[in-house]
């Protein structure tokens, strides 16, 4: 529909796009019809079941007067008599066979030419159904010959009969059937129709009411569907859709809200990249004093400065799309880990000792810069744990780090002596804002560090540990060198 035809519709008071039948209108013509159908079915044994009665009825009346006619001897009936007898009957005339001796009873001055011949006496339903349809599309007066028992022992008593008459009754009889099919479908449609629209029409209009009301305002909670508490398909469908609207507005909340923590974030960074640069300027001219822990604390603090710069300068574009691609290249785990525990925990500033258990010679083939930031975060967080809520009972605080090799990839396991993770945090661990496990925590670091290992085709996990054993995370890597040697 074009625009012009959707102001044309609204200027009718009709919603554009919008069936001239609704749903209701559909069901109510769909019950008449199915209605008007089995009236149908059964309408054509009736109306043929109709037929046969009523040509019994002339046979009955018939055998009256065969008893009559036979029983006068010889030609002694007159026919002032015959002629009523013919008449009561319907019939132009009667014959009845005893034997092989056929005898006409009684006939009309002028005897028709029989056109179709009807036997009752063994006429099967198929038989009794065309005969009806013969009957009701003759469209004239046929004379026809119907047979039937005969009494006192005679084979069959046979009679001739004008077919017009029976047609109209045919036809009168028909009237009333559909008169009555119509009276009863509308009784059927109505209430079915009635029981439909409680049952299956009202709650369907109420969850596309709610669906297009929640589509032009989600955040308006006034507009989300209560469930009406029914335990059909119905009411699952309500309480689905009841849970999905909820979920799709919390999520518009949150995204709303990370858009405009975004914002503000970048402006922040624009602004502390700035204030970072002046720092570096300053720690170069450290770096040229005679100050011998000077001169040693100055490098360190020359690299840190760089690497804050350049990670505003990733939130920046992050804000505008995503983490920059991986540049793989072959690396030294074991120097990786120590430089992110200098960071996090230096050795001479009394925080938790990290223990580096990665092997010397231990290759990765991956991003280092990435690989150093997933670490600095697990290292952070695990050390925060561990000085806010202490070691397990009769352990040590500590945060330890392994490598191995497995089929195929690398596994790079990080665990602590701490608390580990409470069962209801572990579900939205890897999600930005809902991982945190400790007041005040952002939900950044564990999110951060899932995207980065992603980005090389890995994956990271929370191990299945017991609670007293801490938290072990293990992040699996593809092993470049085991692809190239296979």
């Amino acid at each position: 529909m074009s625009q012009g035809d959707d102001k044309m519709a609204e200027a009718s008071g009709k919603a554009p796009g919008r069936s001239r039948f609704g749903l209701a209108s559909r069901v109510l013509l769909l019950t008449i019809a199915f209605v008007m159908v089995a009236e149908i079915a059964v309408f054509v044994p009736s109306i043929a079941n109709y037929r046969n009665t009523w040509l019994r009825d002339r046979l009955s009346a018939a055998y009256t007067a065969a008893l009559v006619l036979d029983a006068a001897p010889g030609d002694m009936v007159p026919d002032g008599l015959r002629e009523e007898l013919l008449s009561s009957v319907g019939a132009q005339s009667i014959a009845i066979k005893r034997g092989d001796t056929r005898r006409l009873l009684a006939v009309s001055d002028m005897p028709p030419m029989v056109e179709d011949r009807y036997d009752l006496r063994d006429a099967s339903p198929i038989e009794s159904v065309a005969a009806a349809w013969r009957t009701l599309t003759a469209g004239r007066d046929r004379v026809v010959s119907v047979v039937g028992e005969a009494p006192m022992g005679a084979q069959f008593v046979e009679i001739t009969l004008h077919e017009d008459p029976l047609r109209q009754a045919m036809f009168r009889y028909s009237g009333n059937i559909l008169l009555v099919s119509l009276i009863i479908s509308l009784m059927v449609a109505g209430l079915a129709m009635g029981a439909i629209h409680l049952m299956v029409l009202k709650p369907v209009r109420r969850l596309t009411t709610s669906l297009t009301e929640f589509g032009a305002n989600p955040e308006d909670a006034s507009r989300r569907i209560v469930p009406s508490g029914a335990r059909d398909e119905l009411g699952l469908a309500e309480n689905a859709l009841a849970e999905m609207q909820k979920t799709l507005a919390d999520e518009l909340t949150q995204k709303k809200h990370l858009a405009a923590l975004g914002l503000a974030v970048a402006k922040i960074n624009h602004d502390l990249r700035n204030i970072l640069a002046s720092a570096q300027l300053i720690s170069d001219r450290l770096a040229n004093g005679s100050d011998p822990l000077t001169r040693r604390l100055a490098p360190k603090l020359v690299a840190t400065l760089d690497r804050a710069i350049a990670f505003c300068q990733s939130t920046l574009t992050y804000g505008r799309a995503a983490e920059r691609a991986p540049q793989p290249a072959r690396m030294k785990l074991h120097f990786t880990v120590a430089e992110a525990a200098e960071i996090v925990s230096p050795a001479d500033a009394g925080r938790v000792p990290i223990v580096n258990g990665v092997p010397r010679e231990f290759e990765v083939n991956a991003d280092s810069e990435h690989i150093l930031r997933v670490l600095v975060n697990l290292f952070r967080n695990a050390i925060e744990a561990l000085e806010s809520a202490g070691p397990q009972p009769g352990l040590l605080a500590e945060v330890r780090v392994s490598a191995r090799r497995e089929a195929g990839h690398i596994a790079i396991e990080v665990s602590d002596t701490g608390p580990g993770i409470p069962p209801a945090a572990r579900d939205k661990l890897f999600e930005a804002f809902q991982g945190s496990t400790r007041p005040g925590g952002s939900g950044l670091g564990l999110a951060i560090a899932a995207e980065l290992v992603r980005a090389h085709g890995g994956e990271i996990a929370l191990a299945d540990a017991r609670q007293e054993a801490g938290a072990t995370f293990v992040i699996r890597l593809p092993d470049k060198r085991a692809v190239a040697v296979a």
